[in-house]
């Protein structure tokens, strides 16, 4: 990864763009201190992904096969006062 300093970064932006493009995350300092990270939506999307797909989850579940009762009760609806 490549540092920048802030006031770099603000001058050079489309070339910072580009690099984190080409190159990788870039990151960005504000007095001495790593502040923020420009990368491609791509690397961004990996990161954030899920691991695991939502059918999965729940097939992997410790609750899967649990004693979970479901049903619905058969009394009558309540009344709607309109």
């Amino acid at each position: 990864m490549e540092y920048w300093q802030l006031q770099d970064a603000k001058n050079r932006f489309s070339e910072i763009v580009n690099k984190a493009l080409q190159d990788g995350p870039q990151v960005v300092t504000r007095r001495g201190k790593k502040t923020v990270v420009i990368m491609s939506v791509e690397q961004y999307q990996s990161l954030v992904r899920p691991k695991i797909d939502i059918v999965d989850f729940f097939q992997e579940s410790p609750l899967r096969g649990g004693d979970l009762d479901l049903t619905r009760k058969k009394d009558s609806a309540r009344e709607v006062v309109i």
